[in-house]
């Protein structure tokens, strides 16, 4: 069953990011975060600014794919909520 990450995005609705094949989730930068997928599609999720070397979006979002796993196959979107920085844009590449 595949699953979605539904994360809210500043001034628009919630998009939803795919949790399945993920193979590497990193902190790209203050002001992003990277999830690389096995067939090598690449998700950026841009947000508000974190203090240099902060992976704390990062941890936020890796334990929420978790999450989102471990629930029921009858619930393919989990809604993600409390982020440490608002999201402002999602880009697959």
């Amino acid at each position: 069953m595949e699953k979605f990450l539904s994360i809210p995005v500043t001034s628009e609705q919630n998009q939803l990011v795919s949790c399945t094949d993920i193979k590497l989730i990193e902190q790209g930068s203050t002001t992003t975060v990277v999830i690389t997928y096995g067939g090598g599609k690449v998700t950026t999720i841009t947000h508000a600014a974190a203090g240099a070397g902060s992976e704390e979006m990062r941890d936020a979002i890796q334990n929420a794919v978790i999450a989102a796993l471990q629930t029921a196959w009858s619930q393919p979107a989990y809604n993600v909520s409390g982020l440490p920085f608002a999201v402002s844009g999602i880009a697959i590449a």
